[in-house]
């Protein structure tokens, strides 16, 4: 098996919503058209797809419970190139509807970082981190 995970997909509660938060307030690039089953985002690295909770849960299996939001199990970061990029990225996500759980403040490992949660409550770290460089292409260089 090679090294790569290639889609992290979030499950949402309304579709058309949660497409507006990415595409139109977080800017990010999909092909979604209105009324689609699942919605993909093209990122630097890993794609993000949104897919309905109960849809999600049944592709698993018929047995799959539907997860509650809100559950902190999982986080995704989304890191930037500069320190003050991360209080502009916070303030896109709060402007685009989602809720900021930290404020950009300098963080114990010695970058800067802030926390917001989605509007379906996932939770997005968004982090300069002086000790990872991200490449031309966008992918972050972890050593």
């Amino acid at each position: 098996m090679e090294p790569r995970i290639s889609l992290l997909t979030l499950g949402v509660t309304d579709l058309p919503r949660a497409v507006r938060f990415y595409r139109d307030g977080l800017g990010f690039s999909t092909t979604y058209e209105e009324g689609g089953p699942v919605a993909f985002f093209r990122t630097a690295g890993v794609r993000l797809a949104l897919y309905p909770f109960h849809a999600l849960a049944e592709d698993i299996s018929k047995d799959t419970p539907v997860a509650a939001t809100g559950s902190p199990g999982i986080t995704i970061a989304h890191n930037v190139r500069e320190k003050a990029q991360v209080a502009e990225v916070l303030a896109l996500a709060e402007k685009a509807g989602a809720t900021i759980v930290k404020p950009a403040q300098d963080a114990p490992w010695g970058g800067h970082y802030g926390y917001f949660r989605d509007l379906d409550g996932h939770y997005w770290e968004v982090a300069w981190n002086p000790f990872f460089a991200i490449g031309e292409d966008g992918l972050l260089d972890i050593g």
